[in-house]
């Protein structure tokens, strides 16, 4: 480990582990393609979404509860063993009660819908609790998020979390989980929207039951979630997101910070399983942004007769897996995959959103966690955002968890997160 600090069938096993449950369907290109595209573009100055800037001019029932119920009661010995070879159990403390909470939030269009998240409370008997909120890498099935499917690994980072004395807010996202609609994959304004509401919703159920948030948060995600970390930290500091909450310390896990130079490899089949990722990518942003007028005009036939309705959040890791060709350019047109390497338009302005969510100066301790042997999301990503932290004149810290694949490394991160979250919440 090193730390930097500076101010079935084949097609559907590889298939499974990019789809599913806390898996990012996020790789990057080498390290080396990663910083000649940086160098070969000037530095554009920080875009601010307005999905982001105006989430104070959303309806003021967003973050009201709808419904909840609990769906685990676990001591502390049951803890560790739900934990027991996937991660280390050192640090659980207490038991925790995990609750499914169905909220109302906003879509990425600003238009009200609901969402819903997992609530993990500790088992104490202290009335103010710390405030988690984790951020959950790529899902395609509704059903696979942390509230809905106990073998979740973002349900044991919550229980994890939760067992040190914290209450952990773990939102599924628009269109996931018990939510309505359909999940705009990574778009800026959903995802701070129904993070901030679920910190809310949070709030309000755990006064109901004798318990107060501490105002300050402690944002923490994985993959897909890493990025939404840092837009999440900005909006809380920067963008008054909220009045009662405050950033408090951000530790993003293995995000695809650069995600232009990522979706250019994907387009070249560069990365694993190029096309079931960019299906995914596809669909989910030609319903939010518009990049296609028809799926004929991005993929080829036959698929382009099922690919939407695969990826409705309805269907399971399998039945995806075992209708698409892995290879993008099998699955899609070489006009759209043209589009995809060199963007332009509303598709260059999104990608920019995304490549910049590490463009600020945060004003509380950062620490990036990272393995050197992912090969789904390139360590080059955290360093991509390390140096824009570091052009801003922020202090942060970047760890390499060591030779790790992209799913493990995060099981890697978790306990050092927990340490980094007890050095920040004692520094106060």
């Amino acid at each position: 480990m090193t730390s930097q600090r500076s101010h079935t069938p084949a097609r559907l096993l590889v298939a499974m582990a990019i789809l599913g449950s806390s898996v990012a369907l996020t790789a990057s290109a080498p390290a080396s393609a990663a910083s000649s595209a940086g160098h070969a573009q000037a530095r554009q100055a920080p875009t601010r979404q307005a999905s982001t800037a105006d989430i104070r001019m959303r309806p003021a029932q967003a973050g009201s509860i709808i419904s909840s119920r609990r769906v685990a009661d676990l001591t502390a010995q049951q803890v560790a063993a739900e934990l027991q070879g996937k991660v280390d159990s050192s640090q659980v403390r207490h038991g925790v009660t995990a609750y499914q909470v169905a909220y109302r939030t906003t879509n990425s269009a600003g238009e009200p819908t609901t969402a819903s998240q997992l609530l993990v409370l500790p088992r104490t008997f202290g009335r103010r609790l710390p405030t988690v909120a984790w951020l959950h890498g790529t899902i395609a099935y509704r059903k696979d998020v942390a509230s809905e499917n106990p073998a979740s690994s973002d349900r044991l980072a919550a229980y994890l979390l939760a067992s040190t004395g914290r209450a952990v807010s773990a939102p599924d996202y628009v269109g996931l989980g018990a939510g309505e609609g359909f999940h705009p994959y990574g778009d800026p304004r959903a995802t701070v929207a129904a993070t901030v509401d679920g910190l809310r919703a949070a709030r309000a159920f755990a006064h109901r039951n004798g318990r107060e948030l501490d105002r300050k948060v402690q944002v923490s995600g994985f993959s897909q979630g890493g990025p939404a970390t840092m837009l999440v930290g900005r909006a809380l500091q920067d963008e008054g997101a909220d009045q009662y909450f405050r950033l408090g310390a951000l530790a993003p896990v293995a995000g695809p910070f650069h995600l232009s130079v990522f979706e250019a490899a994907a387009a070249d089949d560069k990365i694993a399983k190029s096309g079931l990722y960019l299906a995914y990518f596809a669909t989910a942003w030609n319903k939010t942004y518009g990049l296609y007028s028809s799926p004929g005009e991005a993929f080829r036939a036959p698929y382009d007769q099922i690919v939407e309705e695969l990826f409705d959040g309805d269907h399971t890791t399998e039945q995806i897996a075992g209708a698409l060709p892995p290879a993008a350019k099998d699955l899609f047109t070489e006009d759209f995959l043209d589009r995809i390497r060199t963007p332009s338009g509303v598709l260059k302005h999104r990608l920019h959103a995304l490549d910049t969510t590490c463009d600020w100066k945060p004003n509380v301790p950062v620490s990036l966690f990272h393995a050197r042997g992912d090969k789904d999301v390139d360590i080059s990503h955290s360093a991509y955002c390390a140096q824009q932290l570091t052009d801003n004149g922020a202090d942060f810290r970047l760890t390499d968890v060591g030779d790790h694949d992209h799913n493990n490394s995060v099981k890697q991160a978790l306990p050092r997160i927990v340490r980094f979250f007890d050095e920040t919440a004692d520094a106060d």
